[in-house]
Protein backbone atom coordinates (compact mmCIF):
# COMPACT_ATOMS: atom_id res chain seq x y z
CA UNK A 1 0.00 0.00 0.00
CA UNK A 2 2.94 2.37 0.59
CA UNK A 3 4.25 4.40 -2.30
CA UNK A 4 7.83 4.41 -1.07
CA UNK A 5 9.28 2.80 2.07
CA UNK A 6 9.99 5.36 4.70
CA UNK A 7 7.91 8.14 3.18
CA UNK A 8 5.15 9.60 5.33
CA UNK A 9 2.55 12.30 4.81
CA UNK A 10 2.23 14.62 7.81
CA UNK A 11 -0.52 17.01 8.78
CA UNK A 12 0.46 19.84 11.08
CA UNK A 13 -2.57 21.78 12.28
CA UNK A 14 -4.13 24.14 14.77
CA UNK A 15 -7.85 24.50 15.10
CA UNK A 16 -9.77 26.87 17.39
CA UNK A 17 -11.14 25.29 20.56
CA UNK A 18 -14.49 27.03 20.07
CA UNK A 19 -16.75 26.18 18.52
CA UNK A 20 -15.87 22.59 19.36
CA UNK A 21 -17.89 20.96 16.54
CA UNK A 22 -15.25 21.41 13.78
CA UNK A 23 -12.46 20.29 16.12
CA UNK A 24 -14.40 17.14 17.05
CA UNK A 25 -15.23 16.46 13.39
CA UNK A 26 -11.54 16.70 12.46
CA UNK A 27 -10.56 14.42 15.34
CA UNK A 28 -13.12 11.82 14.22
CA UNK A 29 -11.91 11.94 10.61
CA UNK A 30 -8.31 11.50 11.72
CA UNK A 31 -9.30 8.58 13.95
CA UNK A 32 -11.19 6.90 11.06
CA UNK A 33 -8.02 7.20 8.97
CA UNK A 34 -5.92 5.55 11.69
CA UNK A 35 -3.31 8.30 11.88
CA UNK A 36 -0.25 8.10 14.09
CA UNK A 37 -0.30 10.97 16.58
CA UNK A 38 3.27 12.32 16.59
CA UNK A 39 2.54 15.30 18.82
CA UNK A 40 -0.07 17.95 19.54
CA UNK A 41 -1.46 18.94 16.17
CA UNK A 42 0.88 16.65 14.25
CA UNK A 43 -0.27 13.38 12.70
CA UNK A 44 1.24 11.00 10.14
CA UNK A 45 0.23 8.30 7.69
CA UNK A 46 2.30 6.17 5.33
CA UNK A 47 2.53 8.20 2.12
CA UNK A 48 0.51 7.19 -0.90
CA UNK A 49 -1.93 9.04 -3.15
CA UNK A 50 -4.94 8.09 -1.02
CA UNK A 51 -3.49 9.13 2.34
CA UNK A 52 -2.15 12.38 0.90
CA UNK A 53 -5.55 13.20 -0.57
CA UNK A 54 -7.33 12.44 2.71
CA UNK A 55 -5.01 14.66 4.71
CA UNK A 56 -5.31 17.42 2.07
CA UNK A 57 -9.10 17.32 2.47
CA UNK A 58 -8.87 17.45 6.26
CA UNK A 59 -6.43 20.37 5.99
CA UNK A 60 -9.03 22.22 3.90
CA UNK A 61 -11.69 21.48 6.55
CA UNK A 62 -9.39 22.88 9.24
CA UNK A 63 -8.72 26.09 7.29
CA UNK A 64 -12.46 26.43 6.57
CA UNK A 65 -13.06 26.20 10.33
CA UNK A 66 -10.68 29.11 10.98
CA UNK A 67 -7.61 27.05 11.77
CA UNK A 68 -4.28 26.56 10.05
CA UNK A 69 -2.96 23.40 8.44
CA UNK A 70 0.00 22.24 6.38
CA UNK A 71 0.55 18.89 4.70
CA UNK A 72 4.14 17.65 4.43
CA UNK A 73 5.94 14.67 2.95
CA UNK A 74 8.75 13.44 5.18
CA UNK A 75 11.20 10.64 5.91
CA UNK A 76 12.04 9.70 9.51
CA UNK A 77 15.61 10.54 10.50
CA UNK A 78 16.02 7.19 12.27
CA UNK A 79 14.70 3.75 11.35
CA UNK A 80 13.97 3.06 15.02
CA UNK A 81 11.63 6.04 15.22
CA UNK A 82 9.72 4.80 12.19
CA UNK A 83 9.48 1.31 13.71
CA UNK A 84 7.95 2.79 16.86
CA UNK A 85 5.29 4.62 14.85
CA UNK A 86 4.57 1.53 12.73
CA UNK A 87 4.32 -0.64 15.86
CA UNK A 88 1.94 1.79 17.54
CA UNK A 89 -0.29 1.79 14.44
CA UNK A 90 -0.18 -2.03 14.21
CA UNK A 91 -0.95 -2.35 17.94
CA UNK A 92 -4.03 -0.16 17.55
CA UNK A 93 -5.31 -2.36 14.71
CA UNK A 94 -4.46 -5.51 16.69
CA UNK A 95 -6.73 -4.31 19.50
CA UNK A 96 -9.55 -3.67 17.02
CA UNK A 97 -9.18 -7.08 15.34
CA UNK A 98 -9.02 -8.78 18.74
CA UNK A 99 -12.32 -7.14 19.72
CA UNK A 100 -13.93 -8.32 16.46
CA UNK A 101 -12.58 -11.83 17.02
CA UNK A 102 -13.95 -11.95 20.57
CA UNK A 103 -17.38 -10.76 19.44
CA UNK A 104 -17.45 -13.30 16.60
CA UNK A 105 -16.49 -16.12 18.95
CA UNK A 106 -19.26 -15.13 21.36
CA UNK A 107 -21.77 -15.04 18.50
CA UNK A 108 -21.16 -18.67 17.53
CA UNK A 109 -23.59 -19.77 20.26
CA UNK A 110 -26.34 -17.38 19.10
CA UNK A 111 -29.39 -18.48 17.12
CA UNK A 112 -28.98 -18.18 13.34
CA UNK A 113 -30.88 -14.89 12.80
CA UNK A 114 -28.90 -13.19 15.57
CA UNK A 115 -25.63 -14.74 14.35
CA UNK A 116 -26.30 -13.40 10.82
CA UNK A 117 -27.04 -9.92 12.18
CA UNK A 118 -23.80 -9.95 14.15
CA UNK A 119 -21.89 -11.29 11.12
CA UNK A 120 -23.12 -8.39 8.95
CA UNK A 121 -22.22 -5.89 11.65
CA UNK A 122 -18.75 -7.40 12.07
CA UNK A 123 -18.12 -7.49 8.30
CA UNK A 124 -18.86 -3.76 8.19
CA UNK A 125 -16.52 -3.23 11.13
CA UNK A 126 -13.77 -5.22 9.38
CA UNK A 127 -14.16 -3.00 6.29
CA UNK A 128 -13.74 0.10 8.47
CA UNK A 129 -10.66 -1.37 10.15
CA UNK A 130 -9.13 -2.45 6.81
CA UNK A 131 -9.29 1.15 5.56
CA UNK A 132 -6.94 2.24 8.35
CA UNK A 133 -4.82 -0.91 8.48
CA UNK A 134 -1.51 0.06 6.89
CA UNK A 135 0.58 -2.63 8.61
CA UNK A 136 -1.70 -5.70 8.96
CA UNK A 137 -1.08 -7.73 12.11
CA UNK A 138 -1.64 -11.52 12.27
CA UNK A 139 -4.93 -10.95 14.11
CA UNK A 140 -6.45 -9.61 10.88
CA UNK A 141 -6.68 -13.07 9.29
CA UNK A 142 -7.97 -14.64 12.52
CA UNK A 143 -10.74 -12.03 12.81
CA UNK A 144 -11.72 -12.49 9.16
CA UNK A 145 -11.92 -16.28 9.59
CA UNK A 146 -14.01 -15.95 12.75
CA UNK A 147 -16.50 -13.62 11.04
CA UNK A 148 -16.71 -15.87 7.98
CA UNK A 149 -17.37 -18.85 10.28
CA UNK A 150 -20.58 -17.16 11.46
CA UNK A 151 -22.21 -17.73 8.05
CA UNK A 152 -24.61 -20.73 8.13
CA UNK A 153 -23.14 -22.26 4.95
CA UNK A 154 -19.69 -22.15 6.50
CA UNK A 155 -20.92 -23.62 9.78
CA UNK A 156 -22.64 -26.55 8.01
CA UNK A 157 -19.44 -27.26 6.03
CA UNK A 158 -17.45 -27.50 9.24
CA UNK A 159 -19.88 -29.95 10.85
CA UNK A 160 -20.17 -32.14 7.75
Amino acid sequence: MRAQPGEWVLLSYRIPREPSTPRIAVWRKLKRLGVAQLGDGLVALPADARTREHLDWIAEDIVDAGGSAMVWLAHPAAVGQEREVVQAMADARTAEYTAVLAEAEQATAAAEPERLRIMRKLRAELRRIHRRDYFPPPQRAAAERAVTALHPDHASEETA
